[in-house]
Protein backbone atom coordinates (compact mmCIF):
# COMPACT_ATOMS: atom_id res chain seq x y z
CA UNK A 1 0.00 0.00 0.00
CA UNK A 2 2.98 2.43 -0.40
CA UNK A 3 4.03 4.62 2.87
CA UNK A 4 2.58 3.72 6.19
CA UNK A 5 -0.31 6.35 7.13
CA UNK A 6 -1.92 7.18 10.39
CA UNK A 7 -4.53 4.27 11.44
CA UNK A 8 -7.83 5.12 10.13
CA UNK A 9 -10.57 6.46 13.08
CA UNK A 10 -13.98 8.02 12.23
CA UNK A 11 -13.56 11.98 12.76
CA UNK A 12 -14.01 13.17 16.27
CA UNK A 13 -16.00 15.73 18.05
CA UNK A 14 -13.63 19.06 18.41
CA UNK A 15 -13.39 18.45 21.92
CA UNK A 16 -11.94 15.14 21.88
CA UNK A 17 -8.87 15.69 22.21
CA UNK A 18 -6.44 12.15 22.26
CA UNK A 19 -3.16 10.68 23.79
CA UNK A 20 -1.27 9.48 20.72
CA UNK A 21 0.55 6.22 21.29
CA UNK A 22 3.61 6.18 18.39
CA UNK A 23 3.81 2.61 18.31
CA UNK A 24 7.65 1.82 17.58
CA UNK A 25 7.18 -2.08 17.57
CA UNK A 26 7.41 -3.12 21.02
CA UNK A 27 4.73 -5.95 22.63
CA UNK A 28 3.41 -3.18 25.23
CA UNK A 29 2.24 -0.84 22.73
CA UNK A 30 -1.58 -1.47 22.52
CA UNK A 31 -1.24 -2.39 26.39
CA UNK A 32 0.11 1.29 26.91
CA UNK A 33 -2.86 2.70 25.24
CA UNK A 34 -5.07 0.48 27.23
CA UNK A 35 -3.41 1.60 30.30
CA UNK A 36 -3.76 5.66 29.38
CA UNK A 37 -7.62 4.58 28.68
CA UNK A 38 -7.72 2.95 31.79
CA UNK A 39 -7.18 6.87 33.63
CA UNK A 40 -9.74 7.90 31.53
CA UNK A 41 -7.91 9.69 28.81
CA UNK A 42 -8.83 8.79 25.37
CA UNK A 43 -6.00 7.20 23.34
CA UNK A 44 -5.07 5.97 20.25
CA UNK A 45 -1.97 3.67 19.10
CA UNK A 46 -0.67 5.19 15.76
CA UNK A 47 2.11 4.18 13.84
CA UNK A 48 5.91 5.85 14.62
CA UNK A 49 5.95 7.23 10.87
CA UNK A 50 3.10 10.00 11.48
CA UNK A 51 4.60 13.52 11.00
CA UNK A 52 4.19 16.49 12.96
CA UNK A 53 2.20 17.82 10.62
CA UNK A 54 -0.44 14.76 11.34
CA UNK A 55 0.24 14.81 14.77
CA UNK A 56 -0.93 18.71 15.09
CA UNK A 57 -3.87 18.68 13.01
CA UNK A 58 -5.01 15.58 15.95
CA UNK A 59 -4.06 18.32 18.26
CA UNK A 60 -3.17 15.71 20.86
CA UNK A 61 -3.45 16.49 24.87
CA UNK A 62 0.07 14.73 24.89
CA UNK A 63 2.53 11.90 23.05
CA UNK A 64 4.00 8.71 24.28
CA UNK A 65 6.44 6.68 22.46
CA UNK A 66 6.43 2.93 22.85
CA UNK A 67 9.20 0.30 23.59
CA UNK A 68 10.54 -1.16 20.49
CA UNK A 69 12.28 -4.98 20.28
CA UNK A 70 15.54 -3.50 18.29
CA UNK A 71 18.25 -1.15 19.20
CA UNK A 72 18.21 2.58 17.90
CA UNK A 73 21.58 1.78 16.74
CA UNK A 74 20.30 -0.89 14.46
CA UNK A 75 19.61 -0.86 10.76
CA UNK A 76 15.92 -0.52 9.66
CA UNK A 77 15.12 0.10 13.54
CA UNK A 78 12.01 2.66 13.78
CA UNK A 79 12.48 6.13 14.27
CA UNK A 80 10.35 9.03 14.75
CA UNK A 81 10.28 12.43 12.93
CA UNK A 82 12.46 14.64 15.34
CA UNK A 83 10.16 17.85 14.67
CA UNK A 84 7.49 15.91 17.00
CA UNK A 85 9.82 17.14 19.99
CA UNK A 86 9.30 20.40 18.72
CA UNK A 87 5.74 20.78 18.62
CA UNK A 88 5.67 21.57 22.09
CA UNK A 89 3.14 18.64 23.15
CA UNK A 90 4.25 16.81 26.77
CA UNK A 91 6.04 13.64 25.37
CA UNK A 92 7.12 10.55 27.50
CA UNK A 93 9.35 8.35 26.19
CA UNK A 94 9.16 4.40 27.56
CA UNK A 95 12.08 2.28 27.02
CA UNK A 96 13.13 2.02 23.79
CA UNK A 97 10.81 5.69 23.48
CA UNK A 98 13.34 7.08 26.14
CA UNK A 99 16.36 6.10 24.49
CA UNK A 100 15.51 8.25 21.27
CA UNK A 101 13.89 10.25 22.48
CA UNK A 102 17.49 11.08 23.93
CA UNK A 103 19.37 10.06 20.92
CA UNK A 104 17.47 12.69 18.75
CA UNK A 105 18.13 15.05 21.12
CA UNK A 106 21.05 15.39 21.51
CA UNK A 107 21.94 12.23 24.10
CA UNK A 108 23.92 9.14 23.90
CA UNK A 109 22.80 6.04 24.04
CA UNK A 110 25.31 2.79 24.12
CA UNK A 111 25.80 -0.49 24.66
CA UNK A 112 27.06 -0.72 28.29
CA UNK A 113 27.52 -4.12 28.31
CA UNK A 114 25.38 -4.49 31.35
CA UNK A 115 21.66 -5.40 30.80
CA UNK A 116 18.77 -5.27 32.97
CA UNK A 117 15.59 -7.87 32.53
CA UNK A 118 12.83 -8.29 34.81
CA UNK A 119 11.43 -6.75 38.30
CA UNK A 120 14.52 -4.07 39.28
CA UNK A 121 14.83 -1.72 42.20
CA UNK A 122 15.66 1.95 41.14
CA UNK A 123 15.56 5.26 43.27
CA UNK A 124 13.11 8.35 42.29
CA UNK A 125 13.84 11.85 43.13
CA UNK A 126 10.60 14.27 43.88
CA UNK A 127 10.08 15.40 40.43
CA UNK A 128 6.79 15.80 38.30
CA UNK A 129 6.55 12.16 37.27
CA UNK A 130 7.61 11.10 40.68
CA UNK A 131 5.24 13.30 42.46
CA UNK A 132 3.92 11.77 45.38
CA UNK A 133 5.65 7.93 44.74
CA UNK A 134 7.90 6.78 47.34
CA UNK A 135 11.53 7.14 46.51
CA UNK A 136 12.67 3.30 46.54
CA UNK A 137 10.65 1.77 43.67
CA UNK A 138 10.24 -1.31 41.93
CA UNK A 139 10.19 -1.39 37.98
CA UNK A 140 10.06 -3.86 35.20
CA UNK A 141 12.91 -3.54 33.05
CA UNK A 142 14.04 -4.65 29.40
CA UNK A 143 16.76 -3.42 27.51
CA UNK A 144 20.43 -3.96 26.83
CA UNK A 145 21.19 -0.50 25.52
CA UNK A 146 21.15 2.57 28.21
CA UNK A 147 20.95 6.05 28.16
CA UNK A 148 24.28 7.08 29.60
CA UNK A 149 24.03 10.77 29.27
CA UNK A 150 20.54 12.71 28.69
CA UNK A 151 19.75 15.26 26.15
CA UNK A 152 21.00 18.99 27.03
CA UNK A 153 18.73 20.89 29.71
CA UNK A 154 17.13 17.46 30.88
CA UNK A 155 17.18 16.19 34.42
CA UNK A 156 17.95 12.67 36.27
CA UNK A 157 15.33 11.88 38.20
CA UNK A 158 15.60 8.25 38.78
CA UNK A 159 18.58 5.49 38.86
CA UNK A 160 18.94 1.60 39.53
CA UNK A 161 22.31 0.26 40.15
CA UNK A 162 23.16 -0.69 36.66
CA UNK A 163 20.79 2.02 34.81
CA UNK A 164 22.29 5.50 36.32
CA UNK A 165 19.80 7.24 34.18
CA UNK A 166 16.73 5.23 34.84
CA UNK A 167 14.16 8.32 33.94
CA UNK A 168 14.72 12.34 33.00
CA UNK A 169 12.56 15.06 33.04
CA UNK A 170 13.23 18.37 30.75
CA UNK A 171 9.94 20.38 32.30
CA UNK A 172 10.82 23.50 30.28
CA UNK A 173 10.71 21.33 26.60
CA UNK A 174 8.38 19.19 28.21
CA UNK A 175 10.04 16.00 27.72
CA UNK A 176 9.80 13.07 29.91
CA UNK A 177 11.20 9.49 29.86
CA UNK A 178 11.92 6.42 31.59
CA UNK A 179 13.70 3.36 31.21
CA UNK A 180 10.99 0.70 32.60
CA UNK A 181 7.66 -0.21 31.80
CA UNK A 182 5.37 1.48 33.68
CA UNK A 183 2.35 0.00 32.18
CA UNK A 184 2.93 -3.55 33.03
CA UNK A 185 1.36 -4.79 36.81
CA UNK A 186 4.83 -5.44 37.74
CA UNK A 187 5.65 -2.34 38.21
CA UNK A 188 3.65 -1.51 41.04
CA UNK A 189 3.45 2.13 40.57
CA UNK A 190 3.05 2.32 37.19
CA UNK A 191 -0.01 3.63 37.38
CA UNK A 192 0.37 6.55 39.01
CA UNK A 193 3.45 7.29 37.08
CA UNK A 194 1.00 7.41 34.13
CA UNK A 195 -1.52 9.52 35.99
CA UNK A 196 0.84 11.47 37.09
CA UNK A 197 2.05 12.27 33.23
CA UNK A 198 -1.61 12.27 32.26
CA UNK A 199 -3.44 14.39 35.07
CA UNK A 200 -0.42 16.84 36.18
CA UNK A 201 1.90 17.37 32.92
CA UNK A 202 -0.42 17.40 30.25
CA UNK A 203 -3.62 18.49 32.24
CA UNK A 204 -5.38 15.35 30.51
CA UNK A 205 -9.38 15.84 32.01
CA UNK A 206 -10.58 12.49 33.13
CA UNK A 207 -13.61 12.29 31.12
CA UNK A 208 -13.17 8.69 28.84
CA UNK A 209 -16.02 6.92 30.79
CA UNK A 210 -18.78 4.16 29.56
CA UNK A 211 -20.99 7.11 30.17
CA UNK A 212 -19.18 9.48 27.56
CA UNK A 213 -18.79 6.72 24.94
CA UNK A 214 -22.58 6.00 24.56
CA UNK A 215 -23.46 9.57 24.66
CA UNK A 216 -21.17 10.19 21.75
CA UNK A 217 -21.80 6.79 19.69
CA UNK A 218 -24.96 7.46 19.84
CA UNK A 219 -24.65 11.36 18.18
CA UNK A 220 -22.23 9.58 15.30
CA UNK A 221 -24.64 6.81 14.49
CA UNK A 222 -27.83 9.89 14.05
CA UNK A 223 -25.65 11.97 11.97
CA UNK A 224 -24.38 8.78 9.91
CA UNK A 225 -27.74 7.12 9.18
CA UNK A 226 -30.12 9.55 9.16
CA UNK A 227 -33.40 8.38 9.12
CA UNK A 228 -32.54 5.41 7.04
CA UNK A 229 -33.17 1.85 8.34
CA UNK A 230 -30.91 -0.35 10.05
CA UNK A 231 -29.53 -3.97 9.90
CA UNK A 232 -27.50 -6.06 12.60
CA UNK A 233 -26.71 -9.51 12.56
CA UNK A 234 -26.82 -10.85 16.29
CA UNK A 235 -24.78 -13.97 17.15
CA UNK A 236 -25.04 -14.29 20.92
CA UNK A 237 -21.77 -12.33 21.91
CA UNK A 238 -21.51 -9.22 23.67
CA UNK A 239 -19.31 -7.48 20.54
CA UNK A 240 -22.96 -7.79 18.74
CA UNK A 241 -25.10 -7.29 21.34
CA UNK A 242 -23.30 -3.67 22.69
CA UNK A 243 -23.00 -2.84 19.16
CA UNK A 244 -26.57 -3.43 18.76
CA UNK A 245 -27.89 -1.31 21.99
CA UNK A 246 -26.01 1.26 20.74
CA UNK A 247 -27.58 1.25 17.18
CA UNK A 248 -30.65 0.77 18.99
CA UNK A 249 -30.36 3.75 21.86
CA UNK A 250 -29.43 6.01 18.83
CA UNK A 251 -32.32 5.13 15.82
CA UNK A 252 -35.18 3.39 18.01
CA UNK A 253 -37.56 0.93 16.10
CA UNK A 254 -35.62 1.81 12.79
CA UNK A 255 -33.34 -1.19 14.00
CA UNK A 256 -34.04 -4.61 13.01
CA UNK A 257 -31.95 -7.32 14.46
CA UNK A 258 -31.81 -11.04 12.79
CA UNK A 259 -30.43 -13.88 15.05
CA UNK A 260 -29.71 -16.87 12.90
CA UNK A 261 -30.16 -19.55 15.36
CA UNK A 262 -27.43 -22.31 13.83
CA UNK A 263 -28.25 -24.54 17.00
CA UNK A 264 -24.77 -25.08 17.54
CA UNK A 265 -24.88 -22.39 20.77
CA UNK A 266 -24.36 -23.64 24.52
CA UNK A 267 -27.51 -24.65 26.64
CA UNK A 268 -29.90 -21.70 26.79
CA UNK A 269 -27.98 -19.54 24.98
CA UNK A 270 -30.41 -18.79 22.39
CA UNK A 271 -33.19 -18.23 24.65
CA UNK A 272 -31.08 -15.96 26.87
CA UNK A 273 -30.92 -13.70 23.14
CA UNK A 274 -34.23 -13.46 22.32
CA UNK A 275 -35.38 -12.96 25.92
CA UNK A 276 -32.62 -9.85 26.33
CA UNK A 277 -33.27 -8.47 23.05
CA UNK A 278 -37.19 -8.88 22.24
CA UNK A 279 -38.78 -9.34 25.39
CA UNK A 280 -36.52 -7.01 27.92
CA UNK A 281 -34.88 -4.04 25.31
CA UNK A 282 -37.78 -4.57 23.14
CA UNK A 283 -35.65 -4.30 19.98
CA UNK A 284 -36.77 -5.88 16.58
CA UNK A 285 -35.59 -9.23 16.36
CA UNK A 286 -35.98 -11.42 13.85
CA UNK A 287 -35.02 -15.46 15.10
CA UNK A 288 -34.25 -17.71 12.14
CA UNK A 289 -34.42 -21.09 14.02
CA UNK A 290 -32.04 -22.43 11.23
CA UNK A 291 -30.75 -25.69 13.07
CA UNK A 292 -32.17 -28.27 11.08
CA UNK A 293 -30.37 -26.25 7.57
CA UNK A 294 -27.28 -26.41 9.68
CA UNK A 295 -27.15 -29.62 10.58
CA UNK A 296 -28.36 -30.68 6.97
CA UNK A 297 -25.02 -28.93 6.07
CA UNK A 298 -22.85 -30.86 8.60
CA UNK A 299 -23.93 -34.01 7.57
CA UNK A 300 -20.78 -36.30 7.13
CA UNK A 301 -18.16 -33.20 7.42
CA UNK A 302 -15.34 -34.33 9.69
CA UNK A 303 -12.76 -31.55 8.28
CA UNK A 304 -12.82 -28.61 10.86
CA UNK A 305 -12.27 -26.24 7.78
CA UNK A 306 -15.07 -27.74 6.13
CA UNK A 307 -17.20 -27.57 9.20
CA UNK A 308 -16.21 -23.63 9.21
CA UNK A 309 -16.67 -22.83 5.93
CA UNK A 310 -20.08 -25.09 5.28
CA UNK A 311 -21.47 -23.33 8.79
CA UNK A 312 -20.03 -19.47 7.36
CA UNK A 313 -21.81 -19.89 3.72
CA UNK A 314 -25.29 -21.29 5.19
CA UNK A 315 -25.49 -18.35 7.67
CA UNK A 316 -24.66 -16.11 4.45
CA UNK A 317 -27.69 -17.75 2.83
CA UNK A 318 -29.86 -17.43 6.22
CA UNK A 319 -28.96 -13.90 6.52
CA UNK A 320 -29.26 -12.81 2.78
CA UNK A 321 -32.71 -14.27 2.88
CA UNK A 322 -34.08 -12.83 6.13
CA UNK A 323 -32.60 -9.23 4.46
CA UNK A 324 -33.83 -9.72 1.36
CA UNK A 325 -37.57 -9.72 3.09
CA UNK A 326 -36.90 -7.49 5.36
CA UNK A 327 -37.14 -4.65 2.16
CA UNK A 328 -33.70 -2.41 1.25
CA UNK A 329 -31.81 -1.69 4.34
CA UNK A 330 -29.07 0.60 4.02
CA UNK A 331 -27.25 -0.18 6.76
CA UNK A 332 -25.51 -3.19 8.72
CA UNK A 333 -23.70 -2.89 12.06
CA UNK A 334 -20.88 -4.74 12.74
CA UNK A 335 -18.87 -5.25 15.89
CA UNK A 336 -15.15 -4.03 14.83
CA UNK A 337 -13.15 -3.71 17.84
CA UNK A 338 -10.21 -1.25 17.88
CA UNK A 339 -8.06 -4.16 17.85
CA UNK A 340 -9.44 -5.01 14.43
CA UNK A 341 -8.49 -1.67 13.49
CA UNK A 342 -4.86 -1.80 14.87
CA UNK A 343 -4.73 -5.51 13.14
CA UNK A 344 -5.47 -4.11 9.89
CA UNK A 345 -2.14 -2.67 9.54
CA UNK A 346 -3.82 1.06 8.80
CA UNK A 347 -4.56 0.18 5.21
CA UNK A 348 -7.96 0.69 5.51
CA UNK A 349 -9.03 -2.56 5.63
CA UNK A 350 -11.06 -2.64 8.35
CA UNK A 351 -13.88 -0.37 6.95
CA UNK A 352 -13.98 -2.17 3.82
CA UNK A 353 -14.55 -5.64 4.78
CA UNK A 354 -16.19 -7.72 7.36
CA UNK A 355 -14.28 -9.70 9.38
CA UNK A 356 -14.62 -13.80 8.79
CA UNK A 357 -14.25 -14.19 13.31
CA UNK A 358 -17.53 -11.40 13.56
CA UNK A 359 -20.82 -12.36 13.94
CA UNK A 360 -21.68 -15.91 13.30
CA UNK A 361 -18.99 -17.46 10.73
CA UNK A 362 -19.18 -14.13 8.54
CA UNK A 363 -20.87 -12.21 5.95
CA UNK A 364 -19.58 -11.84 2.61
CA UNK A 365 -16.98 -9.44 1.43
CA UNK A 366 -19.17 -7.93 -1.28
CA UNK A 367 -22.40 -7.52 -0.05
CA UNK A 368 -24.13 -3.91 -0.49
CA UNK A 369 -23.92 -2.06 3.16
CA UNK A 370 -22.75 0.94 4.50
CA UNK A 371 -21.35 -0.09 7.78
CA UNK A 372 -22.52 1.12 11.08
CA UNK A 373 -19.47 0.13 13.52
CA UNK A 374 -19.65 2.00 17.35
CA UNK A 375 -17.36 0.14 18.97
CA UNK A 376 -14.57 0.63 16.81
CA UNK A 377 -12.80 3.01 19.06
CA UNK A 378 -12.99 0.50 21.74
CA UNK A 379 -11.49 -2.63 23.29
CA UNK A 380 -12.82 -5.68 24.59
CA UNK A 381 -13.24 -4.87 28.18
CA UNK A 382 -14.36 -1.43 27.17
CA UNK A 383 -17.54 -2.40 25.49
CA UNK A 384 -17.86 -4.82 28.19
CA UNK A 385 -18.08 -2.20 30.69
CA UNK A 386 -20.51 0.07 27.83
CA UNK A 387 -22.51 -3.76 27.75
CA UNK A 388 -23.18 -2.91 31.62
CA UNK A 389 -23.82 0.87 31.12
CA UNK A 390 -26.40 0.21 28.59
CA UNK A 391 -28.07 -2.49 31.09
CA UNK A 392 -26.76 -5.62 29.28
CA UNK A 393 -27.07 -8.70 31.79
CA UNK A 394 -24.22 -9.66 33.23
CA UNK A 395 -23.74 -13.52 31.68
CA UNK A 396 -23.81 -11.60 28.13
CA UNK A 397 -21.77 -8.81 29.24
CA UNK A 398 -19.06 -11.58 30.90
CA UNK A 399 -19.74 -13.80 28.36
CA UNK A 400 -16.64 -15.84 27.72
CA UNK A 401 -15.36 -15.80 23.81
CA UNK A 402 -17.35 -18.09 21.70
CA UNK A 403 -16.23 -19.15 18.22
CA UNK A 404 -18.47 -18.21 15.58
CA UNK A 405 -18.78 -22.32 14.24
CA UNK A 406 -20.44 -22.94 17.95
CA UNK A 407 -20.16 -26.14 19.53
CA UNK A 408 -19.08 -27.71 16.13
CA UNK A 409 -15.50 -27.69 16.70
CA UNK A 410 -15.46 -29.11 19.96
CA UNK A 411 -17.27 -31.75 18.96
CA UNK A 412 -14.46 -34.44 17.41
CA UNK A 413 -15.79 -35.23 13.92
CA UNK A 414 -19.14 -35.93 12.70
CA UNK A 415 -21.30 -33.33 14.23
CA UNK A 416 -24.73 -35.08 14.91
CA UNK A 417 -28.05 -33.87 16.94
CA UNK A 418 -27.05 -36.86 19.09
CA UNK A 419 -23.51 -35.45 19.66
CA UNK A 420 -24.40 -31.96 20.10
CA UNK A 421 -27.29 -32.55 22.92
CA UNK A 422 -24.27 -34.77 24.71
CA UNK A 423 -21.40 -31.80 24.53
CA UNK A 424 -23.97 -29.30 25.57
CA UNK A 425 -25.42 -30.92 28.33
CA UNK A 426 -21.66 -31.99 29.65
CA UNK A 427 -20.75 -27.88 29.08
CA UNK A 428 -23.57 -26.60 30.82
CA UNK A 429 -22.82 -28.53 34.22
CA UNK A 430 -19.14 -27.50 33.12
CA UNK A 431 -20.26 -23.93 33.33
CA UNK A 432 -22.36 -24.11 36.27
CA UNK A 433 -19.94 -25.29 38.53
CA UNK A 434 -17.41 -22.44 37.11
CA UNK A 435 -19.68 -20.20 38.44
CA UNK A 436 -20.92 -21.80 41.54
CA UNK A 437 -17.31 -21.71 42.45
CA UNK A 438 -16.79 -17.53 41.75
CA UNK A 439 -14.28 -18.52 38.71
CA UNK A 440 -16.01 -17.59 35.48
CA UNK A 441 -14.72 -14.54 35.19
CA UNK A 442 -11.31 -15.65 36.80
CA UNK A 443 -11.05 -17.95 33.42
CA UNK A 444 -10.02 -16.92 29.96
CA UNK A 445 -12.43 -19.53 28.30
CA UNK A 446 -13.85 -22.85 30.32
CA UNK A 447 -15.68 -25.71 27.91
CA UNK A 448 -15.87 -29.34 27.25
CA UNK A 449 -14.72 -31.02 24.39
CA UNK A 450 -16.05 -34.04 22.83
CA UNK A 451 -13.81 -36.45 21.19
CA UNK A 452 -14.66 -38.73 18.24
CA UNK A 453 -14.00 -42.14 20.06
CA UNK A 454 -15.31 -44.07 23.27
CA UNK A 455 -13.80 -46.00 26.45
CA UNK A 456 -15.15 -49.07 28.25
CA UNK A 457 -16.03 -48.12 31.52
CA UNK A 458 -17.85 -50.09 34.24
CA UNK A 459 -21.08 -48.16 36.37
CA UNK A 460 -23.39 -50.41 38.85
CA UNK A 461 -22.46 -53.97 37.76
CA UNK A 462 -22.72 -53.36 34.34
CA UNK A 463 -19.90 -52.77 31.39
CA UNK A 464 -20.18 -49.35 29.52
CA UNK A 465 -19.02 -48.51 26.16
CA UNK A 466 -19.39 -44.61 25.72
CA UNK A 467 -17.91 -41.11 24.97
CA UNK A 468 -15.13 -39.42 27.41
CA UNK A 469 -15.52 -35.32 27.91
CA UNK A 470 -12.15 -33.27 27.64
CA UNK A 471 -12.37 -30.11 30.14
CA UNK A 472 -10.44 -26.94 28.65
CA UNK A 473 -10.10 -24.18 30.94
CA UNK A 474 -7.28 -21.61 30.08
CA UNK A 475 -6.26 -17.93 31.46
CA UNK A 476 -5.14 -15.44 29.34
CA UNK A 477 -4.57 -11.48 28.66
CA UNK A 478 -5.33 -11.44 24.97
CA UNK A 479 -5.64 -15.34 23.92
CA UNK A 480 -2.16 -14.86 21.82
CA UNK A 481 -1.04 -16.72 24.36
CA UNK A 482 -2.74 -18.90 26.86
CA UNK A 483 -2.24 -21.18 30.48
CA UNK A 484 -3.81 -24.26 31.73
CA UNK A 485 -6.03 -22.85 34.30
CA UNK A 486 -4.91 -24.73 37.95
CA UNK A 487 -8.79 -25.63 38.80
CA UNK A 488 -9.53 -26.80 42.54
CA UNK A 489 -9.25 -30.47 42.85
CA UNK A 490 -12.64 -30.44 44.28
CA UNK A 491 -14.39 -28.60 42.06
CA UNK A 492 -12.86 -30.99 38.98
CA UNK A 493 -14.16 -33.62 41.19
CA UNK A 494 -17.58 -32.01 40.85
CA UNK A 495 -17.59 -31.35 37.45
CA UNK A 496 -16.13 -35.10 36.49
CA UNK A 497 -19.24 -36.49 38.96
CA UNK A 498 -21.48 -34.50 37.22
CA UNK A 499 -20.83 -35.11 33.23
CA UNK A 500 -20.93 -38.94 34.39
CA UNK A 501 -23.78 -39.27 36.59
CA UNK A 502 -26.02 -37.15 34.60
CA UNK A 503 -25.23 -37.96 31.19
CA UNK A 504 -25.51 -41.76 30.29
CA UNK A 505 -23.40 -41.47 26.99
CA UNK A 506 -20.14 -40.30 28.80
CA UNK A 507 -18.10 -42.30 31.06
CA UNK A 508 -14.72 -40.59 31.57
CA UNK A 509 -13.62 -37.47 32.00
CA UNK A 510 -10.19 -35.91 30.82
CA UNK A 511 -8.88 -32.84 31.56
CA UNK A 512 -6.68 -30.90 29.17
CA UNK A 513 -3.33 -29.09 30.51
CA UNK A 514 -1.53 -27.95 27.52
CA UNK A 515 -1.27 -24.27 26.89
CA UNK A 516 -0.65 -22.21 24.20
CA UNK A 517 1.28 -22.37 22.84
CA UNK A 518 2.19 -25.31 21.29
CA UNK A 519 -1.19 -25.96 21.58
CA UNK A 520 -4.19 -24.01 20.61
CA UNK A 521 -6.70 -22.87 23.26
CA UNK A 522 -9.93 -24.37 20.89
CA UNK A 523 -9.22 -28.28 19.48
CA UNK A 524 -10.18 -27.59 16.14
Amino acid sequence: MGEVVPLPVPEKAPEERPVLVLDCGGQYSQLIARRVRECRVYSELVPHRISPQEIQARNPLALVLSGGPASVYAEGAPKVDPGIFELGIPTLGICYGMQLMAQDLGGRVERTGVSEFGKTEFTAEDSELFVNLPPEQIGWMSHRDSVTAPPEGARVVASSQSTPIAAFEDSERRLYGVQFHPEVVHTPYGNELLKNFLYSVADAPATWTAAAVIEEQVERIRAQVGSERVLCALSGGVDSAVAALLVYKAVGDRLTCVFADHGLLRKDEAAQVVETFSNHFHVPLVHVDAEERFLGKLAGVTDPEEKRRAIGEEFIRVFEQESERLGQIRYLVQGTLYSDVIESGGDGSVAATIKSHHNVGGLPEDIDFELVEPLRLLFKDEVRRVGEELGLPERMVWRQPFPGPGLAIRIIGAVTRERLEILREADAVLQDEVRRAGLYRDLWQSFAVLPAIRSVGVQGDERTYAYPIVIRAVTSEDAMTADWARLPYDLLETISSRIINEIPAVNRVALDISSKPPSTIEWE
